[in-house]
């Protein structure tokens, strides 16, 4: 008979692997073991526990009913662990240390690269993980602790995080500069539905905001183009596909193409930093809050980024 004594950390490290990546070879590859080391970790978790975690005839594999009910209480378990270790790193000092922070890709692209060159000549032992995705997916990886901080797009309603905003940013709209727009100063939502627009990909929060603000106004645009990245967008832009509207964060990446403040409406979002508010921040994840605001308050940020205004926090904020 099985007690609490035969189950290890690593079967849930394991267990938990391989529901996140659908597959025992991504999960090895996670992990940096073997493929057979994780497939016996989860046969022995199931025979500590009696019960079948995975259907392994499916393509990705699958979660039996089980296997969810285990899940995030599996997460609660290595959550805790992993506080431990991020309370024995705080003792170093910041000598050493891990934190990972999300972002969406137009903050990622903007504020992260001299933000973390910062951080990384101040605390060069810790070390940091990158994630990108878009905002909704952002808030739920916080809440289910596969992220220490975030850097996203509001409004976002979330009650187990703590979110403050950092800045109030516009949306831009760009366009190439022998474009009949691109004499102009400000362009009217209602101007662009005689030009061919570029989309964003579907999921970007931007786009989404566009949609919204078309049909608002009652408009139906021409979409020339869609599935757009951040990294793209500039470039079609350029070469004359059509007009864009984008974030004032990425507007100005490119001197190929011309930014144009959009007007009736005024489309405005907000970029905020959130935490789980349930669990505490580790010492190296407090030290990377403290280097977003510092990097928000006192860096160049503002200035590169056409229509973006800087929320001053209140004193002793």
């Amino acid at each position: 008979m099985f007690s609490a004594r035969d189950l290890t950390i690593q079967q849930l490290r394991c267990f938990v692997a391989v529901a996140d990546e659908g597959q025992f070879t991504a999960a090895a590859d996670e992990l940096s073991v073997a493929q057979p080391s994780i497939s016996a970790q989860i046969n022995r978790l199931e025979h500590v526990l009696g019960v079948t975690l995975f259907h392994r005839g499916r393509r990705p594999i699958a979660l039996t009913d089980a296997g969810q009910q285990l899940l995030p209480l599996a997460r609660r378990v290595l959550g805790g662990i992993d506080d431990v270790f991020s309370e024995a790193e705080d003792l170093e000092g910041l000598r050493r240390g891990h934190v990972t922070i999300g972002t969406t890709p137009s903050i990622g692209a903007t504020l992260m690269p001299p933000l973390l060159a910062t951080f990384r000549r101040r605390y060069p032992g810790v070390a940091v993980s990158f994630v990108e995705r878009h905002s909704r997916e952002i808030a739920t990886a916080l809440e289910m602790g596969s992220l220490d901080l975030a850097l996203m797009v509001g409004p976002i309603a979330h009650p187990n995080l703590a979110i403050s905003t950092l800045a109030h940013e516009h949306l831009i709209v760009i366009v190439g500069r022998d474009h009949p727009l691109a004499a102009k100063k400000t362009v009217r939502l209602g101007d662009l539905v005689n030009f061919p627009l570029i989309y964003f990909h579907e999921g970007y929060d931007v786009r989404a905001t566009t949609e919204s603000a078309f049909a608002t106004a009652g408009l139906r645009p021409t979409v020339a183009l869609e599935g757009a990245e951040i990294g793209t967008v500039h470039a079609f832009v350029a070469a004359g596909l059509g007009a864009a509207i984008v974030p004032g964060l990425v507007a100005a990446m490119s001197e190929d193409v011309v930014a144009l403040d959009l007007v009736d409406p005024t489309i405005e979002r907000t970029v905020c930093v959130a935490y789980d508010q349930r669990h505490s921040l580790s010492r190296a994840a407090t030290a990377l809050l403290d280097a977003v605001r510092e990097e928000t308050l006192n860096g160049d940020w503002a200035a590169r980024t056409p229509g973006l205004r800087i929320v001053t926090p209140p004193p002793n904020a």
